[in-house]
C-alpha cells in the first residue's frame, strides 16, 4: 500500500498548498519520496501529469472566485501565483475556452476539474483502479430540501476513444463543451457538477418527473453536434439516467451517493432515453 500512501498524501498535500509556490519537488518531499517515485505513481493512478493536475485544480478553484467574488483579475492570478494576469487569462481560456470575464456571463458552474479522492479499495496491484471525486458540494445542494429530488446523471459516449485516438487535448475539449451543455440546461437555477472523468450530474431540486426530463432532453437534443478540435469536428453524444432521492439523503453517505449516481449512468449504456430510478 506504500503506493496508495503517496498518491493520498499528495492529493492532500496539492489541495492544501494551492495558493502557494508548490513545486513538484515539494510534493514529493512531503510524501517522504523521490519525485521520480512521486510521477509514476501519480501517472499510474491519473493518467495525466502532476503538473497538469495542479494547473487544472488552481484554473477550478479560481473560476469559483471568478462567479462569487468581487475579486480583481490581478488579485485572482497573484492568489494562485501566475506571474501575470496575461498568464493567467491565458491557462485560464485553455481550460475554460472563454476568457474570465466572459466566464462570469457564460457559466454558472464551476468545478470543471474537481479534487480526486483516493479511493483505497479500488487501488489494486499498485495500480488506482477507480477514479472518485469531492461532491461535497453536490451533496451539501441536496441536503437542504424537505422533498424527493432528481438528479440527472449524464456520460459522454465514446469518450475513451476520444482520448486514444486524438489525444488527451482533444479530450479535454470534448469535457469542456459537455460540461457546457449540461450547465446550460442547468441554467441559473439548478446546480451542475463534474462526478468523474466523463461524467456530470444535475441537481433539478424538483420532484417533478416532467420538469427533469424536460432539462435533460436540453441535452440530449443536441447529442451528435460537433465539437471543433483544431478544425475537425468530433460529434458529441451524452447518456442520462435520472435518479429520484427521498429528502432524507442527510442520512446517506458520499460512497453510497456516488455509487447510485454510477449506477444510474451504467444503467443507460444502451439505452437512447432519459431513463429514470427510483433512489
Amino acid at each position: 500500500m506504500k503506493n496508495f500512501c503517496i498518491f493520498a498524501d499528495a492529493v492532500n498535500y496539492i489541495e492544501d498548498n494551492l495558493c502557494s509556490g508548490i513545486t513538484q519537488e515539494n510534493v514529493a518531499a512531503a510524501c517522504f519520496c523521490s519525485l521520480s517515485a512521486l510521477q509514476k505513481v501519480w501517472r499510474y493512478c491519473t493518467h495525466t501529469s502532476l503538473k497538469e493536475y495542479i494547473a487544472k485544480r488552481r484554473l477550478t478553484r479560481s473560476a469559483e472566485d471568478i462567479a462569487h467574488t468581487d475579486m480583481t483579475l490581478t488579485e485572482i492570478a497573484m492568489k494562485y501565483c501566475y506571474n501575470s494576469p496575461e498568464v493567467f487569462t491565458r491557462a485560464f481560456r485553455k481550460l475554460w475556452g472563454v476568457s474570465p470575464s466572459k466566464f462570469r456571463t457564460e457559466w454558472h458552474s464551476t468545478g470543471i476539474f474537481p479534487r480526486i479522492i483516493p479511493d483505497e479499495s479500488t487501488f489494486k496491484g499498485g495500480i488506482y483502479m477507480g477514479r472518485r471525486v469531492d461532491i461535497t458540494e453536490l451533496y451539501n445542494e441536496l441536503r437542504p430540501t424537505e422533498r424527493d429530488n432528481w438528479v440527472l446523471c449524464f456520460d459522454i459516449v465514446h469518450f475513451a476513444e476520444v482520448n486514444k485516438n486524438i489525444g488527451r487535448d482533444a479530450g479535454d475539449v470534448v469535457i469542456r463543451e459537455a460540461f457546457h451543455r449540461v450547465d446550460a440546461a442547468a441554467g441559473d437555477t439548478m446546480a451542475a457538477f463534474r462526478i468523474g472523468g466523463d461524467e456530470f450530474a444535475v441537481v433539478t431540486g424538483t420532484d417533478d418527473k416532467t420538469a427533469a426530463e424536460q432539462t435533460a432532453r436540453k441535452v440530449i437534443d443536441l447529442n451528435g453536434q460537433p465539437v471543433d478540435i483544431n478544425g475537425r469536428g468530433i460529434p458529441l453524444t451524452m447518456r442520462v439516467g435520472a435518479i429520484r432521492l427521498s429528502a432524507s439523503i442527510h442520512s446517506m453517505r458520499f460512497a453510497e451517493l456516488f455509487d447510485r449516481m454510477q449506477n444510474a449512468i451504467n444503467e443507460t449504456r444502451n439505452a437512447g432515453t432519459v431513463i429514470f430510478f427510483n433512489g
